[in-house]
């Protein structure tokens, strides 16, 4: 008689709810840290990512988006899975599995190893800031525009959001690594 497959319990995973601004620049970003500052929101840091998106092994049947962020140029780094999103008054909401590795370059070497390969690479420049002490507001600057980024608890997102001057109403949808496939997509369509 065949044994059965031992039972694990699930595992929890982290669900992100989160609200994304396209802002028009450097301008409104200051506008965005007085407001914050007057707030007493603390700044958790600043620094510089550069995404890899990946296609690989089971991605053209899931919707999931692998990502490996190597920050300020490596070694460490954050390997990302994020799951397909749903919206909820406006809110982005998907679940998410982050794991942060001593060594992007390697786990880079690892995934091409695995059959995946990089799709695309994009980067990013961002400050962060933990408002009320259960948002975090980031402000992001990429080669495709400038951002400001809520995550938090559904329930507090589109209030916060208020109070920095945004509507919930009018936030993106698209992922950063959609709105940098579109840009890299139009930028090859330019004539050199």
């Amino acid at each position: 008689m065949a044994r059965r497959r031992p039972r694990h319990p699930s595992r929890d995973r982290s669900v992100e709810c989160e609200l994304k601004f396209r802002v028009a620049g450097p301008r409104e970003h200051a506008r965005v840290r007085a407001l914050l500052r007057r707030r007493g929101a603390k700044l958790e840091g600043k620094y510089a990512e550069e995404n890899y998106r990946f296609n690989g092994p089971g991605k053209s049947t899931r919707r999931i988006t692998l990502r490996l962020r190597v920050l300020d140029g490596g070694p460490r780094g954050v390997l990302t899975a994020k799951g397909p999103a749903s919206f909820v008054g406006g809110v982005k909401v998907r679940e998410e599995t982050e794991v942060e590795v001593k060594d992007a370059h390697a786990t880079l070497d690892l995934l091409a190893e695995l059959g995946f390969r990089v799709e695309f690479v994009y980067n990013k420049h961002r400050a962060m800031w933990t408002l009320d002490g259960v948002v975090t507001v980031t402000l992001d600057s990429l080669d495709f525009g400038s951002f400001v980024e809520l995550e938090g608890p559904l329930e507090v997102l589109p209030e916060q959001a208020r109070s920095l001057g945004f509507d919930s109403k009018h936030a993106l949808k698209d992922s950063y690594s959609v709105l940098a496939r579109k840009h890299l997509a139009a930028a090859r369509k330019k004539p050199a």
